[in-house]
């Protein structure tokens, strides 16, 4: 007798701390989305740099304390059109303000994984994997400033915010009931194609990445043809030299407007990849019983990528376009990682 009741108190405690933990992770996802898409404004809008000391603002808390230290920065660079204004220092302080507490927030999430870890029945590893992910990131965040934004710091900062989303959706998906399917071998069968979509989104990720940070959104700016011919002058070899300095070559000249089209041209080309095969999975999924409606939403996402993105050309990448074109990545990304959990769980009963 008193093990049924022992046995069904651990059962309701499990319950319980799997509610608590799936609210805290749902919080945590559309904070980070948010987070995501703040990231890609204060980019956009050259606000890297309007603290260029890490982690306060000129030593200290908040812009406003360093007035007159911005008030300087921005006589000697001529005005407020440079990397220093008090309005980029408020973004980018901003965006260190809510990523702390994101921090915080996933810390607690972790801190409640592994104490309960035997309750919910689930190993820390996740949690403890999302941990050290943010701990990398906030290097990154740092390493973004006191480096001079380097490419390849920046776009492994956005990697690693897409990466952070897609941890804590994994880790809130865990925390859902498992859906009831009549059949599951259709949706099992959609593993290795769910798998082939997510690695095709995550380099189309990279690339959007790649050409945001070397400011190559706008080497062509005409639809279909770039520079009005179809396969401009490129330089690959300059353009993904990863390790250098922003707007510069590996031997540190000028880096070329070839470098910068053959950057936008391989997004361009990786647009048309992700279109054909997350297209495919997408339409696939949708005459797959059970699941159809996460069919229509990934088409549905891809379209509006398509739109955005075609959008940041035809307009000149005006900045509320721009920066719903990396929530978009972000969304469209999550729904991959969705259809890949399930057709997991269809396939292995998990």
């Amino acid at each position: 007798m008193n093990a049924a009741v022992n046995s069904l108190s651990r059962a309701a405690d499990g319950r319980a701390s799997r509610r608590t933990l799936s609210r805290l992770l749902g919080f945590a996802l559309i904070l980070t989305l948010c987070l995501v898409m703040l990231g890609a404004w204060v980019r956009l809008t050259d606000a890297g740099l309007g603290c260029p000391d890490w982690p306060g603002c000129y030593g200290h808390l908040t812009p406003d304390h360093a007035g007159e230290k911005i008030a300087q920065a921005v006589q000697e660079q001529g005005g407020e059109h440079g990397p220093v204004s008090l309005g980029k220092a408020w973004r980018e302080m901003i965006h260190r303000y809510i990523a702390t507490f994101l921090g915080l927030v996933i810390l607690v999430i972790a801190g409640i994984a592994f104490r309960r870890r035997q309750v919910l029945r689930q190993s820390p590893l996740l949690a403890l994997t999302l941990v050290a992910v943010v701990i990398l990131q906030g290097l990154f965040g740092k390493w973004t400033v006191t480096l001079l934004l380097k490419p390849a710091i920046v776009t492994g900062h956005l990697v690693g915010g897409m990466l952070t989303f897609s941890l804590l959706l994994w880790f809130w998906l865990r925390q859902r009931p498992p859906p009831s399917y009549i059949d599951a071998e259709p949706v099992a069968a959609l593993l290795w194609p769910a798998r082939l979509a997510l690695v095709a989104i995550a380099l189309q990720i990279f690339l959007g990445g790649w050409v945001s940070t070397n400011y190559a959104a706008l080497a062509c700016t005409d639809l279909p043809t770039c520079q009005g011919q179809w396969w401009p002058p490129v330089n690959f070899a300059d353009g993904f030299h990863f390790i250098r300095e922003l707007g510069k070559t590996g031997d540190g000249s000028a880096l070329p407007m070839q470098a910068l089209t053959a950057i936008h041209l391989s997004h361009r080309l990786g647009a048309v990849g992700v279109a054909l095969i997350v297209g495919w999975v997408g339409w696939r999924t949708l005459r797959t019983p059970g699941i159809g409606v996460l069919g229509l939403a990934m088409l549905a996402m891809l379209v509006v990528q398509w739109l955005l993105g075609l959008s940041n050309v035809w307009f000149s990448l005006p900045l509320p376009v721009a920066v719903a074109h990396n929530g978009g990545a972000a969304l469209l990304l999550g729904l991959a990682l969705v259809l890949n959990f399930r057709a997991r769980q269809a396939a292995f009963k998990v």
